[in-house]
């Protein structure tokens, strides 16, 4: 395939963007021609920033490794970030497997010239790109080399009216190599970085990789995403772990990296990828959908002004109030949730920062895995705990309860304005089982 078959330019008659038109500031360094720089060069760099300075943030999903859920989780980011009244564009760089287009229901999209450069795909609102839609053939290979996919990576950011974006997420290709390197090398400064990894050591040690990778190139690590973490059951719901379970939160802990929340197996995910629908909007009540309005928080938190909680401001119909459940031993914390003899269950006000109401409730008899099910019927979606096992942890996050550990033993109402605040303090896990 020659490189020249895919570069798509506007028609005749059209008038590309200029560059410094926009912001008229002279310091910009689209405005400072580089020493040595060709005439050429200089234009086509101006085109290229003109692109970027549009646009507010800049995020790429990576993974060391394939085949671990990577462009789902990106689709599913970007779908839950439009759904928080953002404008959000999807740039699929992923050049030998496009799969954006497909899990999107994309495929067979024809592109359009329009007077600012190339239009990209609309899907509910996302703006989308890929290669997949320059491919006239789906089952065609692309077998290009470095250059050539640096090249369509310019023009998938130089020749795309992406126009006004608050987030562009860019799915890239399992690895270090050429896109991802590209990507950086183009944009210049990303804001951050989502890391996936499923939970077996054979993913987990090739993604290390990939958070070294970043910080190399100084890319923030925004976080480590867990997918695959054990499968749940489509008729009771109960996740077992067909993996070793995990991986995501060890990895995390090693490389000091913030950890994100696992993404249990659910067919409802397969289904929605299959469909060409993000599971974020198809099934927006399930667990899974759940943590994944959780995991794009670190993101909208680069908001200016944002703070704890700014992923709870997601247009899906979710309250402002919120309930926290804490294991009771004495009127305070009991340091082993699993042994409590009840629960304080509090309903607060996140914006107003403040608690609405308490109940107190009879601990269910001690089964395995039945108290964050029970504790997601009671409406829990946090809970504070002194000490939890792994395996606990992951149960709750899959029934869609945020966790806590390392809580002090004080009162319930204590540990509640304080995790309100941004003040509660997390100590050492007290419990491994």
């Amino acid at each position: 395939m020659n490189s020249k078959d895919k570069e798509v330019r506007p028609q005749q008659g059209e008038t590309p963007a200029t560059a410094c038109d926009r912001c008229g500031n002279n310091e910009c360094s689209a405005a400072q021609r580089k020493k040595g720089e060709s005439e050429q060069d200089f234009s086509e760099r101006r085109e290229l920033e003109s692109r970027l300075c549009r646009i507010r943030r800049k995020l790429v999903v990576l993974s060391g490794k394939g085949g671990v859920g990577k462009s789902t989780v990106a689709v599913n980011i970007a779908a839950a970030l439009q759904m928080a009244g953002k404008r959000v564009g999807l740039l699929d760089v992923d050049i030998h497997g496009p799969s954006i287009p497909t899990m999107l229901g994309l495929e067979g999209a024809v592109l359009q010239n329009g007077p600012d450069g190339l239009l990209p795909v609309d899907a509910d609102g996302v703006k989308v790109m890929s290669l997949g839609f320059l491919l006239p053939d789906p089952d065609q290979a692309v077998i290009w080399r470095g250059p050539l996919k640096m090249g369509a990576i310019k023009q998938f950011i130089k020749d795309v009216a992406w126009g006004d974006l608050d987030y562009l997420v860019i799915d890239s290709p399992p690895g270090t190599g050429d896109e991802p390197l590209s990507v950086c090398q183009l944009i210049g400064k990303l804001d951050g970085a989502v890391i996936v990894t499923t939970p077996q050591k054979v993913a987990a040690v090739d993604v290390r990789k990939s958070i070294t990778f970043c910080r190399q190139l100084g890319v923030p690590v925004l976080g480590v995403v867990e997918n695959m973490s054990g499968f749940a059951c489509p008729k009771c719901g109960e996740v077992s772990a067909i993996f070793s379970s995990g991986g995501g939160e060890r990895i995390a802990a090693d490389m000091n990296a913030p950890f994100l929340g696992s993404i249990p197996i659910d067919i409802t995910v397969a289904v929605a990828g299959d469909d060409g629908r993000p599971f974020v909007r198809r099934h927006a009540d399930s667990p899974a959908a759940k943590i994944m309005r959780r995991v794009i928080g670190p993101i909208l938190a680069l908001e200016p002004g944002a703070g704890r909680g700014a992923n709870e401001k997601i247009e899906t119909k979710e309250k402002s109030t919120m309930k926290i459940a804490i294991p009771l031993a004495d009127g305070k914390l009991s340091l082993h949730f699993g042994h409590c003899a009840s629960f304080a269950l509090i309903e607060a006000d996140a914006d107003e920062r403040k608690i609405v109401r308490r109940e107190d409730l009879e601990a269910p008899p001690h089964e395995p895995g039945l108290l964050p099910k029970w504790l997601a019927e009671r409406g829990a979606n946090l809970i504070i705990a002194g000490g939890m096992g792994q395996r606990a942890q992951d149960l709750f996050c899959q029934h869609g309860i945020e966790v806590v550990i390392g809580a002090p033993s004080e009162t319930p109402e204590t540990l509640v304005n304080s995790y309100l605040a941004g003040t509660l303090k997390g100590g050492e896990n007290v419990c491994d089982h």
